[in-house]
C-alpha cells in the first residue's frame, strides 16, 4: 500500500470513530423538551380586555395555543400547576387607517391584536418569562370588518400561537 493509501486509510477510519460518537437528532415538531423531566403544560383561557372587544377572540386564541401543543408535543395538559404553565390576557384589538386615497379617505385599514403572556417553567425556571406578541393583517378599507374579521382573526392566532410555541418549547 501506497503512504498516500496508507494516510487515507487511516484519515477515514478516524472520521469513522468520531462520527459513531456523535448523536444526530432531528425533532420535526420544532419543540426542544426533556420529556423525562418536564411531562405536563396548563394553558389557561386568556380573556379579553382589549378596549374593543371580538366576542370569540378569547376562546379562539385559547383553543389555537392548546390545540397547537397538543399536536407538536406530547405534554399532557393539565388544568392547572403543569411543570410548564402559559397565561396571559388579550391586551389590544384596534384598528387603524392606513393608506389615504385620494379622496381623502383610508384605502385600507390594519387590524391589530396585542397579547400579553406569562410563561413559567417549573422545572427550568431561569427559562420563565414575560412578552407581549402582536400580529396584524391590512385588508381594504371599503369592506366591513364584520366581513374580514374572522378570516383575518384565524391568521392572526396562527401566527400569535406558532410565536409563543416558539418562544416557549422549540427555543428558536
Amino acid at each position: 500500500m501506497t503512504r498516500l493509501g496508507q494516510y487515507g486509510s487511516y484519515l477515514l477510519l478516524t472520521v469513522m470513530v468520531l462520527l459513531s460518537g456523535c448523536k444526530i437528532s432531528y425533532r420535526f415538531n420544532g419543540a426542544s423538551i426533556d420529556y423525562t423531566k418536564t411531562r405536563t403544560i396548563s394553558i389557561a383561557d386568556f380573556p379579553n380586555h382589549a378596549a374593543l372587544v371580538y366576542p370569540a377572540l378569547s376562546n379562539d386564541l385559547s383553543e389555537a395555543l392548546r390545540d397547537l401543543f397538543a399536536r407538536q408535543t406530547r405534554l399532557e395538559q393539565v388544568p392547572q400547576a403543569g411543570d410548564l404553565e402559559i397565561e396571559g390576557e388579550i391586551t389590544g384589538y384596534q384598528l387603524t387607517p392606513m393608506a389615504v386615497a385620494a379622496d381623502s379617505y383610508a384605502a385600507e385599514t390594519k387590524l391589530t391584536i396585542t397579547v400579553k403572556m406569562r410563561f413559567t417553567n417549573h422545572v427550568t425556571p431561569s427559562e420563565s418569562f414575560e412578552r407581549s406578541y402582536s400580529a396584524y393583517q391590512t385588508f381594504d378599507a371599503s369592506r366591513l370588518l364584520t366581513d374580514v374579521q374572522e378570516e383575518l382573526c384565524a391568521t392572526m392566532i396562527t401566527e400569535l400561537t406558532e410565536s409563543i410555541f416558539n418562544d416557549t418549547v422549540a427555543k428558536w
